[in-house]
C-alpha cells in the first residue's frame, strides 16, 4: 500500500495533466479498437529498460558512497533516484545517512517531510513527522518551512484541531517559537504573524457566545499580536495596519479604515507603529539588494555584509542574529561568514543555548576550518559543559580533514587547556578529571604530528607545555625529563629543544644535570650561530652556578670547538660569498693604510719588503726620484696619481693584474689609460664610462690566489680626449663606492726597473708603467704580513721624505733594539746596513 502512494507521489503532475488533455481528446472507443499487443509488449520493454538503468546508476551511486561518504552532491543524486524508484527504506536510510554528515537545505526537509506524511499519519506517523520538521528548523532559517511545521501540527494533531486546551498551549508554544525564530524577517515575518492571529481568531470562533469573558481575553489576546506586529519593520506593514482597523471596527469601534494614518489608535501603538514604520524605511534599500535574483553569489554575499554592517551599528542583537541566519541559509558553506557569526555571538551573548546550537551547526556545515571546532570547545568550557560533551565534541574534531598541521596543534592545546583549567577549577563537577587525561591527549598529539612538524617551533611549544605540566601539575620531574628526552629524539638539532631541557633543570635547581647536558650539546651543529651560541651559553652557565673547576673545564672544552667553528664559517664565506670576503678584506686593508698615513692624503710609500729591497741597493737614488715626482705634481689629477701609486704596492703581497679579455696576455703601453680604485665589484665600467665614450679596453686586477677581483682597473681609452672626459669623473659614486681616477703615466717611472718597480708592474726591459703596465705579468708575492711602513713627513717645499732604521732581519712584533719610543728618525746619511746575528748576540751580553 505505501509503494503504490509513493508511486502516486512521485509522478510528475505535469506529465499527469498532458495526460489527461490527450484522453480528453481522443475517442475511447477508437484508441481501444487500435490499441494492439505490440504497443503493449512496446511499452513493457521500454519500462524494463528504464528499471535496468535506473537499478544500474544506484549501483553506481552506492558503489560511490562506500568510497567517499562526504560527497555532496552523490548523496543529493542517490535521494532522487531512491525517490522516483519508490524504494522507500532506502529512502528513508539515505536521508538519514546524509543527515549524519551534511545538514539538509530547507527544500530537502519540506520534501522529505511530505512524502512520510504522505504515507501514514498515525499516532506514531504524527510524531516522526513532527520530529522531521523539528530537525528541519533547527539546521536552517525558513520561513516556509516554519509555516509548512505550524500547518501541519494544526491540521494533524488532534488536540490542536479540536481546540482542546492542552492543544491550544502546544500550538502556542510553537507560534512563540516560531515568531522567536522568523518573526523579524522583514520580507517574510508577516507570514508567521498571520498564521498566528488567524489560529487565534479560529480558536476565538470556537468560544461559546454565552461565556463573554473567556470570549473577551481571546480578543485582548488577538489585538496583542496586532500591536506586537504592528511594532516590527515588516514590508507590508501598512496593509497590516488596514487589517487591523478593519477588525476593531468589527467589533464595534469607530476607525478610519479607508484613513492610512493611526487616528483612533492607542498612543503606544501608534508611536511603535510609527518607529517600525521609520526602521522598515531605513531597510527597505538593503532588502531589495539582498533579494535581487540578478546579481551574482558574490555580490549578493558582499550586499549581505553591508547589511550586516548596518544591523550591527543600529545595536540591536536579535535582529542581527537573525540577518546572519538568513545570510548563512543562503550560504551555508562561506567559512568566514560562520566565523563572524560565531564571533560576534561570542562577543554579545558568551553563553547559553543558542551559541552552542550555532556552533553545532557552524562545525557541521564547515567541518574543515579548525577554528571553528576551537571556538565551539571554548564555548562549550564557558557554558559549563559536561566532560563527555566536550569529549564527544573533539573527537568529532579529530576526525575532520584540516588545511594546515597547525589547526590539529590548535585543537589538540585547547583540549589541553580546558582540561587543566577544569583541573584546578575548585567547583568543578567532573571529579574524573586527572593528569592522566592531559598526558594522555599530549601522547595523542605527539604521535600524531611530530614526524610531519619535525624541527619546528609548533612540536617544541608542544612538548615545552607538556613538561610543564608534569612538572607543575604532576608533580613528576622524571615525566617532565622523559618528555623532553622524547622530543631531544626527534629535535636534536633544534638548539632551543636543548636549551628548553636545560631552563627546566636550572628552574628546579638541578645544576649537575643541566651541566650533563651543556657537556652532550656543545659539540653539535645547529643552524645559524646556534653552535657558537650553545658554547657561549654554558661559559655563562658555569660562571653563574660552577665552580672555578667546572669553569676551567668548560673552557678547555668549548675553546677548541669555537675556533673549529669559526674556521669552518670562514670556509664556508669564502665558497658561498667569495665576493662579500673579498670587500671585507679591502675594507680591512684600507683601513690599515688611513691608520699609517694619518696626516697626509698623498704619499709615496712602498710596502716593507719592497722598501727592504730598494734602500739595499740604493737608497738614495731612489729617495731622490721621490723627490723629483712629487715637486712635478702639477694637478689633482697628478697627486690622485701618486696616491694610486701608494695603493698598489701596499697590496702587492696579493693581486695581480689580468686582461679582462680572455686570450693570450700581453703588454700594454699605457699612453692613454686611466687608474680606477675602489671598484664595487658588481660595477658595470663599461656603463659608467659610456657617456664619457671612447672605451677601447678594460683590465680588472684579480687576486693570484682566488682569481677574484681586487676592485682596481685600468680603462684604455682611444684619444686624450675621451680620456680627459673619463678623469673628470673622479670622486662620482657607483653603487655606493666612490671612484679614484686617475691617468697612468709609466714614462715618469722608467727608471724603476727588476726589483726596483713598483709592485704590480711588469717586470720588463721594454714594457713599464706607473702601476702597472703589463697584465700579461704577475705582481710580486710576499708571503710575510706587512709591517708598519716608515714615518712619512712634507717639507715647505711638499718633499717627501722617508725616515727610520732599516728594520731589515727584525721580529716583526717588537721595536727593533736600542730605538726609543720618541727617539727621532734617523737622517739620510746615517748608516742603515742591517745587523746580523753575532751583532744582536753582544748587543744583548752589553745590555
Amino acid at each position: 500500500m505505501e509503494t503504490e502512494e509513493y508511486q502516486t507521489l512521485a509522478k510528475n503532475p505535469e506529465e499527469e495533466d498532458d495526460t489527461a488533455m490527450a484522453d480528453a481528446h481522443e475517442n475511447p472507443k477508437t484508441t481501444e479498437d487500435n490499441s494492439s499487443d505490440s504497443d503493449d509488449s512496446s511499452d513493457s520493454e521500454s519500462d524494463s529498460e528504464d528499471e535496468a538503468q535506473q537499478k544500474y546508476v544506484l549501483q553506481n551511486l552506492e558503489l560511490e558512497l562506500s568510497n567517499n561518504p562526504s560527497n555532496y552532491d552523490t548523496h543529493v543524486q542517490y535521494i532522487k533516484v531512491l525517490r522516483k524508484m519508490s524504494e522507500i527504506e532506502k529512502l528513508r536510510q539515505a536521508r538519514e545517512a546524509m543527515n549524519e554528515i551534511f545538514p539538509l537545505t530547507p527544500a530537502m526537509w519540506q520534501e522529505w517531510a511530505r512524502d512520510e506524511a504522505s504515507l501514514s499519519i498515525g499516532s506514531y506517523g504524527f510524531l516522526a513527522i513532527e520530529k522531521i520538521y523539528e530537525r528541519g528548523v533547527s539546521d536552517y532559517l525558513s520561513v516556509p518551512l516554519w509555516c509548512d511545521y505550524l500547518k501541519f501540527v494544526q491540521e494533524h494533531n488532534p488536540s490542536v484541531r479540536k481546540c482542546l486546551p492542552d492543544g491550544i498551549l502546544k500550538a502556542r508554544n510553537l507560534f512563540e517559537r516560531a515568531i522567536t525564530a522568523a518573526g523579524l524577517h522583514v520580507a517574510e515575518g508577516s507570514k508567521i504573524w498571520e498564521s498566528y492571529r488567524e489560529f487565534e481568531q479560529a480558536i476565538f470562533l470556537s468560544i461559546d457566545e454565552a461565556n463573554i469573558e473567556e470570549k473577551e481575553k481571546q480578543i485582548q489576546r488577538i489585538r496583542s499580536i496586532f500591536h506586537r506586529q504592528l511594532s516590527v519593520p515588516l514590508a507590508d506593514l501598512r496593509s497590516t495596519l488596514h487589517v487591523y482597523k478593519s477588525w476593531e471596527v468589527e467589533l464595534g469601534n469607530a476607525l478610519d479604515v479607508e484613513s492610512s494614518d493611526v487616528d483612533g489608535i492607542s498612543a503606544n501603538v501608534a508611536s511603535a507603529y510609527q518607529k517600525a514604520l521609520e526602521m522598515y524605511n531605513a531597510r527597505a534599500h538593503y532588502e531589495e539588494q539582498v533579494s535581487r535574483q540578478d546579481i551574482s553569489d558574490s555580490e549578493k554575499f558582499q550586499q549581505f555584509m553591508i547589511y550586516l554592517k548596518f544591523e550591527q551599528s543600529s545595536g540591536d542583537p536579535a535582529r542581527v542574529q537573525l540577518l546572519y541566519e538568513r545570510a548563512v541559509t543562503d550560504f551555508p558553506v562561506s567559512s568566514d561568514l560562520w566565523l563572524d557569526y560565531t564571533r560576534y555571538l561570542d562577543k554579545t551573548l558568551k553563553v547559553g543555548n543558542v551559541i552552542r546550537d550555532v556552533y553545532a551547526r557552524a562545525t557541521k556545515n564547515c567541518p574543515w576550518v579548525g577554528e571553528l571546532w576551537v571556538r565551539s570547545l571554548l564555548s562549550l568550557e564557558r557554558g559549563r559543559a559536561s566532560e563527555k560533551e566536550i569529549s564527544d565534541v573533539f573527537e568529532k574534531s579529530l576526525l575532520c580533514t584540516f588545511s594546515y598541521l597547525e589547526e590539529y596543534l590548535d585543537l589538540f592545546l585547547t583540549r589541553v587547556d580546558g582540561l587543566r583549567r577544569r583541573i584546578l577549577s575548585t567547583d568543578s563537577k567532573d571529579g574524573v578529571l586527572d593528569i592522566s587525561l592531559i598526558r594522555e591527549t599530549f601522547q595523542r598529539a605527539s604521535d600524531y604530528l611530530s614526524q610531519q612538524m619535525k624541527n619546528t617551533d609548533s612540536l617544541l611549544r608542544l612538548h615545552a607545555y607538556w613538561a610543564r605540566l608534569e612538572l607543575n601539575l604532576g608533580k613528576d620531574l622524571a615525566a617532565a625529563r622523559r618528555v623532553w628526552e622524547s622530543l631531544l629524539k626527534l629535535c636534536g638539532t633544534m638548539l632551543e629543544a636543548w636549551q628548553g631541557y636545560i631552563a627546566m633543570e636550572i628552574e628546579t635547581g638541578h645544576t649537575s644535570e643541566a651541566r650533563s647536558i651543556y657537556k652532550r650539546c656543545y659539540t653539535k651543529r645547529y643552524t645559524g650561530t646556534g653552535s657558537e651560541d650553545i658554547c657561549h651559553a654554558w661559559l655563562r652557565f658555569e660562571r653563574e652556578y660552577g665552580t672555578l673547576e667546572d669553569f676551567d673545564h668548560a673552557v678547555q672544552k668549548v675553546t677548541p670547538r669555537l675556533e673549529e667553528l669559526q674556521l669552518f664559517r670562514l670556509q664556508q664565506e669564502s665558497v658561498a660569498h667569495p665576493e662579500s670576503v673579498d670587500q671585507k678584506e679591502h675594507s680591512l686593508k684600507k683601513t690599515g693604510r688611513e691608520k699609517r698615513k694619518p696626516g697626509s692624503n698623498i704619499s709615496n710609500e712602498q710596502s716593507p719588503a719592497k722598501r727592504q729591497k730598494s734602500t739595499a741597493q740604493g737608497p738614495k737614488k731612489v729617495h731622490e726620484k721621490e723627490k723629483e715626482e712629487v715637486q712635478n705634481l702639477a694637478d689633482v689629477n697628478e697627486a690622485e696619481e701618486t696616491k694610486s701609486k701608494v695603493e698598489k704596492p701596499e697590496r702587492a703581497n696579493e693581486p695581480q693584474i689580468k686582461d679582462s679579455v680572455p686570450g693570450k696576455s700581453k703588454g700594454y703601453t699605457d699612453e692613454c689609460t686611466a687608474f680606477i680604485s675602489n671598484i664595487n665589484l658588481k660595477a658595470n665600467l663599461l656603463q659608467f664610462f659610456g657617456d664619457a665614450g671612447g672605451v677601447a679596453s678594460i683590465r680588472i686586477l684579480h687576486d693570484k690566489f682566488t682569481g677574484k677581483s681586487r676592485g682596481l682597473a685600468y680603462v684604455d681609452f682611444t684619444d686624450d680626449r675621451h680620456l680627459a672626459a673619463a678623469l673628470a669623473k673622479n670622486k662620482k659614486l657607483l653603487l655606493g663606492k666612490r671612484l679614484s681616477i686617475a691617468r697612468s703615466n709609466p714614462k715618469k717611472k722608467k727608471e724603476f726597473t727588476g726589483h726596483n718597480a713598483p709592485p704590480g708592474h711588469a717586470q720588463s726591459n721594454n714594457q713599464t708603467g706607473e702601476v702597472g703596465g703589463s697584465a700579461s705579468e704577475e705582481s710580486i708575492e710576499t708571503s710575510r704580513p706587512p709591517r708598519a711602513p716608515h714615518s712619512v713627513t712634507r717639507n715647505r717645499n711638499d718633499d717627501i721624505q722617508l725616515k727610520g732604521k732599516n728594520t731589515f732581519a727584525v721580529p716583526r712584533n717588537v721595536r727593533p733594539l736600542g730605538v726609543a719610543a720618541n727617539k727621532p728618525k734617523s737622517d739620510e746619511g746615517e748608516d742603515i746596513n742591517p745587523k746580523s746575528n753575532d751583532e744582536f748576540r753582544k748587543m744583548f751580553i752589553k745590555k
